[in-house]
């Protein structure tokens, strides 16, 4: 796609009052292939002043004339699908089918779930002798990552629609031209002028002057738990409701009934995709004294083939970063029986498929996320000890259990604190809540919880 230079601005692009602008790079080559605005805090003001006029009658929109826009929405996605593969494999790095089976079509999946659910939510109700109303929060400040830049758009903008508000959407300035292409599909969709809206900038510069507007009546946020938290101190300050989903260190607990070969193939694949970058990757797995030197060789050959299969990360900061956790986790003591810090090739920020074994708890590698193809691997004496190591973090987004029987998988993860748990590889679900216990933030994404997100109540009394 060609790159927009300005801002989708109350159902037109419109120049940024900024003159500045972001460079967006391919990670794959080192190439500069486009340019965007760097909006700034009046660009974000014209934004925000557009949303707010246009809440009251998109938010007295009957919802199924709002689900009709959404199953628009969705059908340009799905007419767009390679367009949008093709520019997220451009500016995010991310391997064509990947892109394709993943970038592309999960955003679909999610945007006709929201659909249909605005077409049957109750969004009033009887208790007793009140009327319960579930009414739009208002204007929303959406704020994305570039990890997964369509999903993450699409699991806020889709929900909030649905719900009655409108959005002013501030992308991740590694990836703003699949939030772009977005903004495109939304004009071709026919939703009114101003319902949303789309400022590209920097995050301190433009995501900030978002967070602080007081115009916006909730900010959604996805990205690092540093940045959540000042998120959520600028938006308590104002009484402004948050959601946010933020970091992760999921533990893959392979109990010793589960199969071993299957579980540490999967839970090698489920890292490396996306080249790491996934708050809910299984980086910490937890494997039973007895058959811990089998996992460890099983993921040491898994990983490596992966060396000329998965992509670069999205910047030279990020691939320093992962590089900087690498060097950390070999002077700390832990082995490294796939990949390192070296890069793999001459140009791109790639990072070789790494795997670290004989990693203990206290380690920095097993406890803080570090957003690359990075898994450590550790010992467990018993199921409490498991348990134990598995909660042992500040975090709590997501995580994995295998077990020769399902009931006993399910057992375990129940006792995890953490937000979503797969059992003996279960399948992704856009229907089921997304989201973290602890410090992996506040609030759910997707199906009936991401809708409620969205809304707040009244109830009239009778």
């Amino acid at each position: 796609m060609k790159a927009h230079d300005g801002i989708y601005l109350d159902g037109a692009w419109r120049p940024a009052a900024s003159r500045d602008v972001i460079e967006v790079v391919d990670p794959a080559d080192e190439r500069v292939i486009a340019q965007v605005p760097a909006g700034g805090a009046e660009d974000v003001d014209a934004a925000v002043r557009a949303a707010r006029a246009t809440l009251p009658a998109w938010a007295a929109t009957p919802p199924a004339e709002r689900a009709a826009r959404l199953a628009a929405l969705r059908d340009v996605l799905t007419a767009r699908k390679d367009e949008i593969a093709e520019t997220v494999t451009a500016e995010l790095g991310s391997p064509l089918a990947f892109s394709q089976a993943v970038h592309a079509a999960v955003p679909i999946a999610v945007a006709a779930s929201y659909a249909d659910l605005a077409a049957r939510h109750p969004f009033e109700e009887q208790v007793g002798n009140s009327t319960v109303l579930h009414e739009p929060v208002g204007v929303v400040a959406a704020i994305t990552p570039w990890n997964y830049p369509l999903h993450q758009i699409v699991a806020k903008v889709a929900p909030a629609l649905a719900a009655g508000c409108t959005v002013v959407l501030k992308p991740a300035e590694d990836t703003p031209l699949t939030a772009q292409l977005f903004a495109e599909a939304v004009h071709e969709a026919g939703v009114p002028a101003g319902v949303f809206n789309l400022v590209t900038g920097l995050g301190p510069v433009a995501g900030q002057a978002l967070a602080e507007h007081p115009g916006v009546d909730l900010v959604s946020f996805t990205g690092s738990t540093a940045v959540g938290r000042r998120i959520a101190a600028v938006a308590g300050a104002a009484i402004k409701k948050v959601a946010l989903e933020l970091g992760g260190k999921s533990a893959n607990v392979i109990l010793p009934s589960a199969d071993l070969a299957r579980a540490v193939n999967v839970g090698v694949a489920n890292v490396m995709s996306n080249s790491g970058q996934t708050c809910s990757a299984w980086t910490r797995m937890l494997v039973h004294r007895d058959r811990y030197d089998e996992a460890v060789t099983l993921a040491a050959a898994a990983a490596a083939k992966y060396a000329d299969r998965i992509g670069p990360l999205v910047s030279a900061a990020q691939r320093d970063r992962v590089r900087g956790y690498i060097e950390k986790g070999v002077a700390e003591g832990a082995r490294l029986v796939a990949g390192g810090p070296e890069s793999p090739r001459e140009r791109g920020w790639f990072v070789a498929p790494t795997v670290f074994a004989d990693v203990t708890p206290d380690m920095t590698i097993a406890q803080e996320e570090i957003f690359g193809p990075v898994l450590s691997i550790l010992r467990y004496e018993d199921e409490e000890d498991a348990l134990r190591i598995a909660n042992g973090t500040v975090y709590g987004l997501a995580g994995a259990v295998w077990a020769g029987e399902e009931a006993e998988a399910v057992a375990f993860a129940r006792r995890m604190d953490t937000g979503q748990v797969d059992i003996n590889g279960g399948r992704f679900n856009p229907l089921a809540p997304f989201g973290g216990y602890k410090q992996s933030g506040v609030g759910r994404e997707l199906g009936t919880h991401g809708l409620a997100e969205y809304l707040q109540t009244k109830s009239l009394q009778f």
